[in-house]
């Protein structure tokens, strides 16, 4: 019952959203093929059926979750609040770095591989998306990347 009723609320949610993002939702120029409409109108037509299939045939499993899941949940919400924070002051190496390093740990990684990894996704994800895709990220405190 709690399947259904939330999936109808998040019906009403879905079918606004696309309201929306046909109706409201209009860039003055376009920058890529498909131009910044076009995902928004993709996500409201594909959320649409998903939450049809929810509405029709709801999970019957019961969601109870150990104390100890629900931490590491809350753990991942206040980690991610901080890298949204610190994401501009710190610049994207830092803060990716940060927040990979942090979860990884909190996965249960060793302390090598976790700071591989991190390293690897703050500065090869920095000068894939500066360079390859020509966004712009903040450097941050690292100012000399720019």
């Amino acid at each position: 019952m709690a399947d259904r009723l939330f999936a109808g609320v998040l019906l009403l949610v879905v079918i606004g959203y696309t309201v929306i993002a046909f109706t409201v939702i209009h860039a003055p120029f376009q920058y890529d093929p498909l131009g910044p409409e076009s995902w928004p109108r993709l996500l409201g037509v594909v959320g649409i059926p998903c939450v049809l299939y929810v509405l029709a045939k709801p999970d019957v499993a019961s969601f109870g979750l150990p104390l100890r899941t629900w931490g590491r949940l809350a753990a991942l919400v206040a980690m991610l609040l901080g890298y949204g924070y610190l994401f501009q002051p710190l610049g994207f190496i830092i803060a990716t770095v940060a927040f990979c390093m942090a979860l990884s740990m909190m996965l249960g990684a060793k302390l090598l591989p976790a700071l591989a990894f991190s390293l690897g996704i703050g500065v090869v994800g920095y000068f894939v998306c500066t360079e390859l895709l020509d966004l712009n990220l903040p450097a941050g405190v690292l100012t000399f990347l720019r």
